[in-house]
């Protein structure tokens, strides 16, 4: 098994040990879609605060949902943080279409949440994970895990020499 299979492996066990991070996972599943991920401090801070064997949870800014969809503005972002807030009202959504930040970003049109991903200033936080319909979790790491279970914090490729 390689570092990152590992590392993955980890991640996995860690959110399935997690309730309040699995009822997000869960909601987020529930709404069906076919390109929606949670990422950012979602993920960094259950890994750190793992690591540094921290009894109760890092509190979170906010729970980044990721979605892809092309044609969706603003208010379908709206839309999904309300749908969301209907089932964990006391969570502090914050959906981002990947397909529309790269306006914000400077930066040529993303292909997909992994391209997106791949575009974000940390390596840390540029993971996302889901449920599957299976219910499986699923991660997504373009950058690998290393640097998220390393503790460290380095800006990604494309935003390297950046700022």
């Amino acid at each position: 098994m390689n570092v990152d299979s590992a590392h993955e492996a980890q991640l996995r066990v860690w959110l399935a040990a997690d309730p309040w991070r699995l009822a997000c996972l869960q909601a987020v599943a529930a709404l069906d879609p076919p390109e929606f991920w949670v990422g950012a401090g979602f993920l960094r801070n259950l890994v750190w605060d793992r690591l540094h064997g921290f009894a109760r949870p890092t509190p979170l800014a906010d729970v980044d949902v990721l979605t892809f969809e092309p044609a969706s503005g603003a208010e379908r972002e709206s839309e999904i943080e309300a749908a969301l807030a209907s089932d964990l009202p006391a969570v502090p959504w914050s959906v981002k279409n990947q397909a529309r930040m790269h306006e914000r970003n400077g930066d040529a049109p993303y292909r997909d949440t992994e391209d997106a991903l791949g575009h974000w200033l940390e390596t840390p936080t540029a993971v996302g994970a889901r449920l599957s319909a299976g219910d499986e979790l699923e991660i997504l790491a373009p950058l690998g895990l290393a640097d998220l279970f390393a503790l460290a914090v380095r800006p990604t490729p494309a935003r390297a020499g950046t700022g």
